[in-house]
């Protein structure tokens, strides 16, 4: 069952979202595609937005997909 949060422009970025519960900064962007956003940041959330994390997968890579160093 996905685990959802309520989170506002004082949690930061979906970054910090991502490390707390993912355990990985760089997996913002699944995060970001499970809820329909494109920018991690939060800081146009002026109220609480409830939003759905995707559950834990080590088997994913880091980074962000298509995007190469």
């Amino acid at each position: 069952m996905a685990k959802s949060i309520k989170v506002t422009a004082a949690d930061g970025t979906l970054y910090h979202i991502a490390a707390g519960y993912l355990g990985d900064a760089t997996q913002w962007w699944r995060i970001a595609q499970l809820n329909g956003l494109t920018d991690p940041d939060l800081s146009t959330f002026v109220t609480p937005v409830t939003l759905t994390l995707p559950t834990v997968d080590a088997s994913q890579a880091s980074g962000v997909p298509g995007v190469s160093s």
